[in-house]
């Protein structure tokens, strides 16, 4: 059964800039470059991750000092920083944007958790998360869905995957549902599922 965690009740005119937005992040804009034969294709085009929202989804995967968190598409590592700067887990990011991943390392130093965090330029779908605990996902939901499958197959019974604002799909359906307004108005929605040992 699902669980769902209403939101507050939020202006039509948030809600309607809400979708327009999401609506624009679906289709691939003149800015997304189409990868040549050979390389690796972008699994959504970066926007970070508010702080605020950052600290909800590490909250809603249950994040505490024994996990470990994968990041899949970490932009600039906010996420498995975040987790090992208040909860002192270690984390693992991955993007194929190097400089994004240049600067990943670079905050990570600059927080003094370098030590338990590491960045890695690698295609998503090339990933072993079989150590990971807790994995956050900030992609489409044609991306989520292409992981799936991927990541139900690999991760241990028990570890959590907390996706933004899209989920993945394959009927496979998120114990909770968590919708709510994030500290700059916007309406946001993240999702769990628990790792059961079956690939989905």
């Amino acid at each position: 059964m699902v669980r769902r965690i209403q939101p507050s009740a939020v202006p039509m005119s948030r809600l309607l800039s809400a979708f327009i937005i999401i609506a624009l992040l679906e289709v691939p804009g003149p800015g997304l470059v189409v990868p040549a034969i050979g390389q690796s294709a972008s699994l959504a085009p970066y926007l970070a991750t508010p702080p605020d929202v950052v600290e909800r989804m590490l909250t809603l995967g249950r994040t505490d000092r024994s996990d470990i968190v994968y990041d899949i598409g970490c932009g600039d590592g906010r996420i498995v920083i975040a987790a090992a700067r208040k909860y002192g887990a270690r984390g693992v990011g991955i993007d194929i944007d190097e400089g994004l991943i240049a600067k990943a390392r670079t905050a990570a130093e600059a927080a003094g958790v370098a030590h338990l965090v590491s960045f890695r330029v690698q295609d998503a779908m090339t990933v072993d998360v079989s150590e990971a605990t807790v994995v956050t996902l900030y992609l489409l939901a044609a991306s989520n869905a292409k992981l799936r499958p991927l990541l139900t197959a690999r991760l241990r019974p028990g570890a959590r995957i907390v996706a933004h604002n899209y989920p993945v799909g394959g009927g496979w359906e998120p114990e909770v549902v968590d919708n709510f307004t994030d500290a700059a108005g916007a309406m946001r929605t993240l999702y769990l599922w628990t790792a059961d040992g079956k690939v989905h």
